[in-house]
Formats: structure tokens, sequence, C-alpha cells
């Protein structure tokens, strides 16, 4: 049940930061509020917020604890230590070296890799490579295929055994909806257009690679987003790194949030403007960028920023963690900048109908200027695609790399997208799409309550389908997901330097095609 609205001089029994909900831990980090007593500077700022809000937002970061945060520490100076000794015995001889390493006649050039780089791949994630890269032989639905594998040199090589484990219970793809699949309507309609179309279009849009159907699936997608126009890539990472350039360049400024996606941070380098990074989702970090670039202006010359672009994702997909947009775009309007919106993992997650963190929010989809996303999660499929105003799309159909020099999508695919929209949207006569929507948020809240039950510290809002479950120590991460994979459960460890170095986790991917019998196994 949605909290009433709190009047204009009525006390809130549970103060919020930045429109988020204090429960179930008595500190948030990241500048948010950490503790009540001293939250009172804050208290004008965080009722204003709230009131941007029209449902509860509640996420949770728990502070490492002191201990836990020592004890991690001490876990990487031992495995440092004994790096360090390792290669004492590499260097003599006595211990059998396999890394790749420079001949002697190359010694006197320079390094091809940081030194630091290459001690940290040789000495710790060596440990741990097992848990990542394994081979799956199936579908990656709700439970999938693994091809065995061992090692006999200490992970730095795998031989397999021609053994396959079978249903191992999938909490790593990104399988929102439960789309990726080899049987029904999708796998029909896909197969139907590949025997007709082919697999591949072997050219760009521009030249002679633009179909019917991708036609048809731009117009789809523009009006399941609500915007204007839309245009669609083939791969989601340079949907990112290859726009970006295209939309601002030297003389522009880029506030990006500090832990947005890397095809977002490869983007805004590209494209020569000047990077600035705010605090994850911290508001006031970024009112203060954005007050700062309007008062200064550029460096030396202090002339006017041509362009002001906020970079934000949905859901960020390490942190569990929803983007606070109603607050952006307030600040956005107020201080006359352009908001760039990565819905990766958002859209077809979010939302009562399945439209993303703007449904979800309740908000106008014009009041996003650059809305992107892609269909390598709640479709099944592999691209990407931008939405906004149609005088963005044609300009974007000109100058974006990705458009000019890029391969289109692959016939099947647009089909397998086209298919699973029409059903989120419920075009194909069916309430089956509404009804994966509505089991993900189900799923993902009852997941997420039966972890925090069992005492883990879990990180994120309480409706992201991305669960990070905390592990700390280093040696945690390796055993973690073997002993998962041991119980028939797939899931994605990570630590530094993918994460804060006492901040390593293992994460969980919710799915509306996981059943109620299938989290309770994994919890």
């Amino acid at each position: 049940m949605e909290r009433p609205e709190q009047g204009p001089g009525e006390p809130d029994s549970h103060p919020r930061a930045n429109g988020c909900s204090l429960t179930g831990y008595g500190a948030l980090r990241n500048g948010y509020v950490r503790g009540l007593p001293e939250a009172e500077t804050q208290i004008h700022h965080i009722a204003h917020n709230g009131g941007l809000y029209r449902r509860p937002f509640n996420e949770d970061f728990e502070e490492t604890p002191m201990l836990v945060a020592v004890l991690t520490y001490v876990g990487y100076g031992v495995l440092t230590l004994f790096g360090y000794l390792r290669d004492f015995l590499r260097q003599w001889k006595i211990e059998k070296c396999h890394h790749a390493s420079e001949r002697e006649e190359q010694k006197d050039f320079v390094p091809l890799y940081q030194d630091f780089e290459n001690f940290y791949t040789r000495n710790l994630y060596m440990r741990i490579r097992d848990s990542w890269n394994r081979p799956i032989c199936s579908v990656p639905g709700a439970k999938m295929d693994m091809m065995e594998r061992l090692s006999h040199d200490y992970n730095w090589t795998f031989t397999y055994t021609g053994r396959v484990i079978k249903d191992v219970i999938n909490m790593g793809s990104y399988n929102y909806l439960g789309f990726a699949q080899n049987a029904g309507i999708c796998k029909e309609a896909a197969a139907k257009v590949l025997t007709q179309y082919g697999a591949g279009v072997c050219s760009t849009r521009q030249e002679m690679g633009n179909l019917d159907k991708h036609e048809e699936l731009e117009k789809l997608v523009a009006r399941f987003l609500g915007v204007e126009a839309a245009m669609t890539y083939g791969m989601g990472f340079s949907t990112n790194s290859m726009n970006i350039p295209a939309l601002v360049g030297k003389g522009c400024l880029i506030l990006s949030d500090e832990l947005n996606h890397a095809s977002l941070v490869l983007g805004a380098r590209l494209s020569g403007a000047t990077i600035r990074i705010f605090k994850h989702n911290n508001m006031q970090s970024l009112e203060k960028l954005l007050r700062d670039a309007i008062v200064h202006g550029q460096p030396r010359t202090r002339r006017p920023w041509k362009k002001i672009l906020i970079l934000v994702e949905g859901i960020y997909s390490m942190e569990g963690s929803i983007v606070r947009l109603p607050e952006v775009i307030a600040l956005k309007k107020k201080y006359k900048s352009y908001l760039y919106l990565d819905e990766a993992h958002s859209i077809g997650a979010l939302g009562l109908t399945g439209r993303g963190v703007v449904e979800y929010f309740g908000l106008n989809p014009e009041d996003v200027d650059v809305m992107m996303g892609t269909f390598t999660k709640s479709f099944g499929a592999a691209g990407g695609y931008i939405g906004g105003k149609k005088d963005l799309i044609d300009y974007l159909r000109t100058y974006s790399h990705s458009a000019v020099y890029a391969m289109s999508l692959s016939p099947p695919v647009v089909e397998q997208i086209l298919t699973s929209m029409k059903c989120i949207m419920g075009e194909d006569g069916t309430t089956f799409g509404k009804e994966c929507v509505q089991q993900l948020a189900e799923n993902t809240r009852y997941f997420r309550r039966q972890l925090k039950k069992m005492g883990f510290i879990i990180y994120g809002n309480e409706d992201s389908p991305v669960v990070p479950l905390l592990l700390y120590m280093p040696a945690k991460v390796g055993a973690f997901g073997r002993e998962m994979l041991k119980r028939n459960i797939g899931v994605v460890v990570v630590g530094f330097p993918a994460t804060p170095i006492i901040e390593s986790r293992a994460r969980f991917c919710v799915s509306a095609a996981h059943t109620k019998e299938i989290l309770d196994t994994v919890s």
C-alpha cells in the first residue's frame, strides 16, 4: 500500500534522504544520511525532494562493518605478500612460471602491461579464475546446462571432462522477463524470418542493410517508449560509446554518475568533452557541479559551456540501485541542461507495463532528452536503441558512427524483439507479457525479503531485479561461486577492481521465469 502524502506541517516518522526512506538500517552510504542526529542540516532538503516522489522509494546501502573491513584488507594483504613470495620463487626457477613474460632481449623496452596489473592477474585473479567464463551449452532460461571443466595447474589452463552439468539454476543472466528461450511464439517468429531474410544483412543501414523489419521495429520502439522517433543499433555497447561523441564534443560538459557503465564512460572519453563525476545517485553532488558549471563556465576562458549533458542509468547493474530520476529531471530543468538516460537494465524490468524507470516514477518521457536502452536483457535479443525527438534521431542517422559504419541488426534478432515487445504491450492478443512484468516484480520483492530474513547484507532498491549480496573477503568470492555450483546454482561473483576493494559481492539476477520453488532453493 502506498504511503500517504505528508502534510506541510506534519512531522515525518520515517525520515528520508533524497526521497529515500531510511528503513532496515540506521545509516546509508555515499553521503545520503550517516545517522539521524547528523542529518538535521538536511531536513529541509529531504522534505523538499520527498514531494517529487509519488511512491515510496526504498534503498539500502549498509556501511561495511569495521571488523569486516579490517579483515578484508588483511586478506588482500596476505594474498599480496604470498604473491611477491611466489614471484621470487618463479624468478629463481623454484616454481614454474605460467604467465606470459617478455623475452630477455625485450627487457630494455617499455613493458606491455603495468607491473601491478600483471601481478594482480597472476597472483590474485588466477586463484579464482574458475568462477568466470563458464561455458554454457543450452538456452539461458530459468535453468541451463553447463560444461564441466577442470584445472590441473591452479586455473592457468582448463580441460573439459566431456560431462554436462544439467539443470543448473540460472541466477546470472539478464533474462528479466524470460524471453530467452527456444520455444514459444518468439522462437517460431524468428525461425520464420530466418528462412525469409537469412541470418545477416551484410551491409550498413545507409547502404543495402535497411530492411522493412528495421523500419517496423523503430516505429514500435518509439510507440513503446512514448517518444516521437527511435533508432536501433546492432550492439548495445556501441549505442553508448558511438552516439555520445555525436551529441557532445569539445566545449561541452558531461556530468557522469561515478558508477556508470563502461560504455557510457568510453563514449564520454571519446567525445572530447570535459567530464566531471558526481557521487552515485547523490543529488547534492550533482547540483553543486551544475551550479559551478553555470557560474564559472569553461576553464581559463570562462565562456559558457556549449552543452551540459547529464549521464545516468535506470538501474545500476552492480549496485542494484535505481536512479533518482524525479530529482535529476528537476535539476536538469532548473539548470537548463540535457539528460541522457541509459535504460539497459530497467526497460522491460520496471514500471507497471514494463516501460522502464520513466513509467516507474510516473514521469513524462519528453522530460528525458535522450532515452537509450538495449534489447539484450528483457527482450532476450541483441542490439540497442535511442529514442527522443524526431530532430535528434534524424541527426543521429547522419552523424552517428554506429549508424553509418556498423552492420544493421540481424533479421531474426529483429523479429525476436518485435515479437517480445508486442507481447509486453499486449498487442499479441494475450496478457502473457503483462503477467511476466508482474511476476518479475513479485519475484524480486520475494527474493530480496528472503535474503534479508537470513541476515545477508543486500544492496540496492527493493524493486530492482539486480540483487547484490555482499561477500567482502576475497577468499569468499571464489568459495561462494564454487559452493553454489556444487548445489547446481549458477551465480556471478564480482570482486576488486570491478567493485571497491572492501565490497566484493555475488550478484543475483531475478527473472520472471523463476518459480517460487527455484527462489526458495537458491535462498
